[in-house]
């Protein structure tokens, strides 16, 4: 087990033994995190899409100040126009952007690569065609196949359709799936496993 920044993260592999250890709350933990970091990696994917920043940096800073933001005005009610500061990232949340910031900065250095692979498998399918949404949720699905493999292809295909059916439309789930059961038949790793790592 490790300990980020005072928040519980595992590799994949070892949550089988946290579950029979009776960490199965710390599991349930682990994958909430990581499927808000999804979530929230996905959104960003989105607005990069159809409007990308000059500063990828800038542009990152900005979308987590604006989610926690809302998170907090969701929390707290309204403001009848009272100014709300912004409290430092708890380190949930540090946990979070930081799963969810590798996850952007991985599909976006390997676009074209993931773009392709789409194309490849989405016959008859033009990618600026696809729901954009669809396409961001497909980019991250395939990228953590492609370059996490601390975390297991079967994994990322059930996060990426969970996430398809609830950001994009009642037939995303089916065609997101689809499309990334053929990429996983093309991969030389196992479908199910994990290769621990550190980072």
């Amino acid at each position: 087990m490790r300990v980020l920044n005072g928040s519980l993260w595992l590799p994949e592999q070892q949550i089988n033994k946290t579950l029979l250890s009776g960490g199965a709350l710390v599991y349930c933990d682990l994958m909430r995190k990581r499927r808000e970091a999804r979530e929230r990696a996905v959104q960003f994917l989105f607005q990069h899409d159809l409007n990308p920043p000059e500063d990828l940096g800038a542009a990152l800073n900005q979308f987590w100040d604006a989610q926690r933001m809302s998170d907090l005005l969701e929390s707290h009610g309204p403001t009848w126009g009272e100014r709300v500061e912004l409290p430092p990232p708890n380190a949930e949340e540090s946990a979070t952007r930081l799963f969810a910031d590798r996850l952007v900065r991985g599909v976006l250095e390997n676009r074209e690569q993931l773009d392709d692979i789409i194309r490849k498998h989405a016959k008859n399918w033009d990618l600026h065609r696809m729901a954009a949404v669809d396409r961001n949720v497909m980019r991250l699905a395939i990228h953590e196949m492609l370059h996490r493999d601390d975390i297991p292809p079967v994994v990322s295909i059930n996060e990426a359709v969970d996430v398809a059916k609830k950001f994009s439309t009642a037939d995303s789930g089916k065609f997101v799936n689809g499309i990334l059961d053929k990429v996983k038949a093309d991969l030389l790793r196992p479908a199910r496993t994990a290769k621990e790592t550190t980072a």
